[in-house]
């Protein structure tokens, strides 16, 4: 004796069948629906995870080339404060200190002083070293990217990526569904000015 789940689930079987079969019940229409519904099925579970990997990939490449260069192009070196005043800072844990901007100088073997500003945290005063980057022509600039920022950055484009296919993929099935339902209609319209007097003057 079957269950009432079975029955169910036979009876859903049922009306997939009649989609997909040919009948005269089953217009071009649903036809087009039936296999867009496939279609956005597969993409979606399948199709936009693969795109965010892809994306994700591109740009953790990318942003990997581009921090191996500026390790290459970046070097760390210790320079002492001589100008900062000394600013109060926060205490206790989970509190982020604040940062001020501080001149340096640094001199490298066999090289002339050089001086610039950079950021430091709040409370270093004159005296004090700290650690900065510098280019091949001396210049202050960032630390390079780290590998932390690199993998944060491409699971950020991966997850953008994703999301934005699968908008588009939605967006692109409702827009489909709506035009089955309106085509649907128009041929239901179609059929019913043709069939539609007879069947009244049969029950007239």
């Amino acid at each position: 004796m079957r269950t009432r789940e079975q029955r169910a689930s036979e009876k859903r079987a049922r009306v997939i069948a009649r989609r997909w079969r040919h009948n005269p019940l089953c217009r071009r229409a649903d036809v087009v629906e039936a296999w867009t519904a496939l279609i956005v099925s597969v993409v979606l579970w399948a199709g936009t995870p693969l795109a965010g990997l892809a994306a994700g990939w591109w740009a953790y490449d990318g942003a990997r080339s581009t921090a191996a260069e500026q390790r290459a192009e970046r070097h760390r070196v210790l320079a002492e404060i001589v100008e900062g005043a000394h600013a109060s800072a926060p205490s206790g844990e989970g509190v982020r200190r604040p940062v001020q901007r501080v001149s340096v100088r640094w001199a490298e073997p066999g090289e002339r002083t050089r001086t610039g500003e950079t950021r430091v945290a709040a409370g270093a005063g004159a005296g004090d070293r700290t650690y900065i980057w510098v280019d091949r022509q001396d210049r202050i600039v960032p630390a390079p990217t780290s590998d932390i920022v690199v993998r944060q950055h491409a699971l950020a484009v991966g997850v953008c990526a994703t999301g934005v296919a699968v908008a588009g993929v939605l967006a692109l099935h409702a827009l489909i569904r709506r035009r089955a339902a309106c085509r649907r209609l128009a041929e239901w319209e179609r059929e019913w000015a043709r069939t539609g007097p007879e069947w009244t003057r049969h029950h007239t």
